[in-house]
């Protein structure tokens, strides 16, 4: 494996790099497999998925290095209202059905107790989570920033990038991008120090620590492209899904502010390099494929079923048997339902929005 820059002809053909979808698929399913084990073992020291929300982490960075390569030639031309629009088209409906399914899965959870919240409260709740307004109200749900929906805090800070790059990074020189970078890089060992770990950002207690993780991640996956930094290799889908996972299933410990700042440092731009490099092989195109399509319907879509899952747990107090089945079956059928958003809501309202603005704009 060497580090090569690329191409000017690779960076003009514009072609896409399933890889790094397939990975953030398996960083997707790790963070459902982690929300799960969170309920079953609160000690994360008996949790063998116990970083597996480093995963966000991951995303960030990724969205760094797509993001500039899909817009730093094009911003000037299609100007900021366009790239504003189409990211909104890519994001948003996503962020609309996690707010549906996340009001459905409070109101009839059938292993909670009755709710104390009216319906002005809860339709406050509700276009607070459509429209990524941050309202950590619900004390049993720990303060989420979006109690109906808890993914959608990464997705809060996902747009806060979007405008910070569309506003000022794309016209930002690599040397200064460089700069920004190491300050952000600061920011999150100040951060993973002071707290033990990096898991904040989702509660109004930690709220700021989620801009420190998605300025270090989304400034570093934006570096990586704009230095070319890509790593020529045969470990395909397969290998890099494997090494991925090692940084979600490694040991909790009290070297967790070390540890996990050296991840989202350097093993995850790694792993962006690597991913970006590699050969994908014919055999696994389309697991690879699938992966990267469900990414994101499973990510905003799931946690319904997790407050479900823990309204259970903690009612019904399972056997270990129990879980084991019922933790597998959960996922599996998160995925197939994640699905089941992708093909029947998420692409068909994308389009319907694509074809508006054409028309609009025609």
């Amino acid at each position: 494996m060497n580090p090569i820059k690329s191409s000017p002809d690779l960076l003009k053909t514009k072609h896409h790099f399933e890889i790094l979808d397939g990975l953030r698929g398996v960083a997707a399913l790790a963070v459902v497999i982690f929300h799960f084990m969170e309920w079953v073992f609160p000690d994360f020291s008996k949790n063998f998925i116990a970083h597996g929300f480093l995963a966000v982490d991951f995303f960030f960075c990724l969205s760094g290095f797509v993001i500039g390569y899909a817009y730093d030639g094009r911003l000037p031309k299609i100007g900021l209202g366009e790239f504003f629009k189409l990211r909104l088209i890519r994001l948003h409906p996503l962020v609309v059905l996690g707010s549906v399914v996340g009001l459905l899965g409070f109101l009839f959870d059938p292993f909670a107790l009755s709710s104390a919240y009216d319906i002005r409260a809860l339709a406050l709740l509700f276009v607070c989570s459509v429209f990524l307004i941050p309202l950590p109200l619900m004390e049993e749900r720990f303060f989420n920033l979006f109690a109906l929906n808890a993914p959608a805090w990464s997705l809060f800070w996902e747009y806060v990038a979007n405008v910070f790059y569309a506003l000022v990074l794309y016209k930002v020189r690599n040397r200064s991008l460089a700069v920004l970078t190491m300050l952000a890089a600061v920011g999150i060992c100040i951060v993973s120090y002071r707290t033990g770990n990096l898991l904040g950002g989702w509660s109004k207690d930690n709220f700021l620590d989620g801009g420190a993780r998605v300025a270090c991640s989304f400034l570093a996956g934006l570096f990586l492209y704009r230095s070319n930094w890509i790593i020529k290799n045969n470990l395909g889908f397969a290998g890099l899904s494997i090494l991925l996972f090692f940084a979600f299933i490694m040991p909790w410990s009290d070297w967790n502010w070390l540890t996990e700042t050296l991840v989202v440092l350097f093993y995850f731009p790694l792993m962006v390099s690597l991913g970006a490099g590699s050969i994908l092989s014919p055999r696994l195109k389309k697991v690879c494929q699938f992966s990267g399509n469900i990414s994101y319907p499973l990510y905003m879509t799931h946690y319904a079923a997790i407050w479900i899952f823990g309204s259970y747990f903690t009612s019904k107090k399972p056997l270990t048997n129990e879980l084991v089945f019922i933790v597998i079956l959960g996922v599996v059928f998160l995925i197939v339902a994640a699905y089941a958003a992708m093909v029947f809501y998420d692409v068909p309202v994308r389009r319907y929005l694509s074809k508006g603005r054409e028309k609009k704009d025609s």
